[in-house]
């Protein structure tokens, strides 16, 4: 059962994001993706107030990917990535991304906070970030 709505468009949408902000991280480092990306649409919070869709999550601006904003999401989405985003949308969620509406990859070690949000762990390269209980409980609410 999805956590969010998705059509078949949606579905390669985020497949499309998560290879292109992760594709070098693994399939783990995709799902952490698909997390955060899932997490945006289903809080109402700080600056995800009006990203309830997958597209609005992906095309955000400001405050989106750089994947979108940079030119770097022109890949198709492959059959691998579909089932990897299937499986975020599905609401499998993985640490330290389960909760994290943020993530980047810094040149050296994670900071503790990022714009004020503090770190919730590292996978490879990329650092997550997760908002405070209370700026923003829906992030922590289980599925």
């Amino acid at each position: 059962m999805a956590v969010v709505k998705a059509t078949q468009e949606d579905i390669k949408t985020l497949a499309r994001l998560m290879r292109a902000e992760a594709e070098g991280e693994g399939k783990q480092g995709m799902l952490m993706v698909g997390n955060v990306g899932v997490n945006r649409v289903r809080v109402r919070c700080l600056d995800f107030k009006n990203i309830n869709t997958i597209p609005r999550m992906v095309y955000q601006s400001p405050g989106g990917f750089e994947a979108t904003q940079k030119g770097y999401f022109y890949q198709r989405a492959r059959q691998s990535e579909i089932r990897l985003a299937k499986r975020a949308i599905a609401g499998e969620r993985f640490h330290p991304a389960s909760n994290a509406l943020w993530f980047f990859k810094p040149e050296g070690s994670c900071p503790a906070q990022w714009f004020n949000q503090w770190n919730s762990g590292r996978y490879k390269s990329h650092c997550f970030y997760i908002p405070t209980e209370s700026d923003c409980p829906e992030a922590y609410n289980t599925y």
